[in-house]
């Protein structure tokens, strides 16, 4: 049984503004970090997803939050938030949308891409803001609860290099036939875009079954992201997520150019 009561009027922050909210009724955690999650079905539709509050950022919390469809995402001022959005955003990788313009820029392949290389720079990549007037929510005690899910082998990155500097990458959590997408950078036109692509292709290589992308974004959807409801990425996870796929860290992977989807390939 969880240990949960309610509290209301705290702040949401949503992922791309620092525009404020007041928090309806939600779940507060229990302090012992294995103690389940409440049901995703019982997430409030405004702010959309928030379902609880509390708890802490622990490698257990964590990896229950994702298996479950739960993730963190709060200001510094604020306690830990954890959502499960309805709908869903998601690739089924083997599916991306590959533009004439991206196209080029990975037959000129003036890149190269690694995994796990790099991944703090990553997330300290991902974690500056994309603007003077914005502030960040990968905050210090995020960053160092991704960095400590990277040493037990269950949080990946992908990095993006052209003559030896990073220009892009992305990070997330990978489990079971599961990848759940956390956040993207690009210091270089197409970078992040080139990340997601290598990532997509080595996922349907290993037999992955989906990336979670967690919110909506038109710019995802150009790359051939969609929306699926909840109740459909529940059972998704339940399939997937306990299915034996790549263990421990993914370093060993080689350096190689990005290559377009299978799909294009004639």
């Amino acid at each position: 049984m969880s240990e949960s009561t309610t509290l209301v009027k705290y702040i949401a922050p949503p992922k791309n503004t620092t525009n404020k909210h007041s928090f309806p009724m939600i779940y507060l955690l229990a302090s012992d970090a294995e103690t389940p999650f409440p049901d995703i079905e019982l997430a409030e539709t405004e702010p959309n997803g928030l379902l609880a509050l509390g708890g802490d950022l622990s490698t257990t919390r964590l990896i229950n939050a994702y298996r479950s469809g739960i993730f963190p995402w709060y200001n510094d001022d604020q306690p830990i938030l954890w959502w499960s959005p309805d709908p869903r955003t998601v690739f089924f990788p083997g599916h991306l949308k590959v533009s004439r313009s991206l196209r080029k820029s990975i037959k000129r392949a003036r890149f190269t891409a690694t995994f796990d290389h790099a991944f703090s720079d990553v997330i300290h990549a991902c974690s500056e803001p994309r603007n003077i007037e914005e502030e960040t929510w990968l905050n210090r005690s995020m960053i160092q609860a991704y960095l400590e899910l990277h040493q037990l082998g269950h949080a990946h990155s992908v990095e993006i290099w052209q003559d030896g500097k990073l220009v892009g990458g992305l990070y997330g959590v990978s489990l079971g036939g599961v990848f759940f997408g956390e956040s993207m950078f690009s210091r270089e036109n197409d970078a992040s875009k080139l990340a997601l692509i290598h990532l997509a292709n080595k996922l349907a290589e290993w037999n992955y079954k989906m990336i979670d992308c967690q919110v909506h974004s038109p710019h995802l959807v150009t790359l051939g992201a969609i929306d699926i409801c909840r109740r459909s990425f529940k059972k998704n996870l339940q399939r997937w997520c306990g299915q034996s796929h790549r263990q421990g860290s993914w370093k060993d992977e080689p350096k190689e150019h990005p290559k377009l989807p299978k799909s294009y390939k004639k």
